[in-house]
């Protein structure tokens, strides 16, 4: 995705504090975070006794979805494409788009999918963001509020601690996010359950 823009207005203030949007979900749901798994990066900063600091994070640990048959092959698919970089209209294990990550991962489940990001936007049933379930498309604009879809991603799981999504991103490649991310919310335009 693009750079991240900068937003004059507090989003997530309730209570009186500030709440990620993975909390702001969760409280819309009325469901609470389970505890015991961490969430997102932690990072512990602290000196050493040379002085120096010293940072460890800790990454979300890959969660498995509960997608079955033809689906759960094209997730799979998916993620062996982790770690490939970012080539605009790349549709090789050398560098991928976005849409051309989803183009090869069906096509290797035996389902012919469009090539471009807006002809997979209509390529199925409109979902809610609240009903998305692994195998849904989700899409995005450049920039906050934005309604042209430039950027295309897979959900792979979707469950009570939230939504993860599959994609090739300009700056990192193939990579799995957090749908529920500022930044990924704050760009969401649509999702649509593919026509299988």
């Amino acid at each position: 995705m693009l750079s991240l823009a900068s937003c004059s207005r507090k989003l997530n203030y309730r209570d009186g504090r500030y709440r990620s949007a993975r909390e702001m979900v969760r409280l819309k749901r009325g469901g609470s975070r389970v505890s015991g798994r961490p969430m997102g990066k932690t990072k512990v900063v602290g000196t050493t006794a040379s002085g120096s600091k010293t940072k460890v994070v800790v990454k979300r640990p890959v969660r498995t979805g509960s997608a079955t048959g033809t689906l759960a092959s094209v997730i799979e698919a998916a993620r062996s494409y982790q770690g490939t970089p970012y080539l605009f209209g790349g549709t090789t294990r050398v560098g991928l788009d976005c849409s051309g990550l989803l183009q090869l991962s069906f096509g290797e489940a035996g389902v012919n999918i469009p090539r471009s990001s807006n002809e997979q936007a209509v390529w199925g049933d409109p979902v809610r963001t609240t009903d998305l379930q692994p195998g849904d498309l989700v899409f995005f604009g450049a920039s906050p509020g934005s309604r042209t879809i430039t950027h295309v991603g897979l959900v792979t799981v979707a469950d009570d601690e939230g939504v993860d999504f599959i994609h090739a991103s300009t700056s990192l490649g193939v990579v799995e996010n957090s749908l529920e991310s500022d930044y990924y919310l704050s760009r969401f335009i649509r999702a649509v359950r593919p026509k299988l």
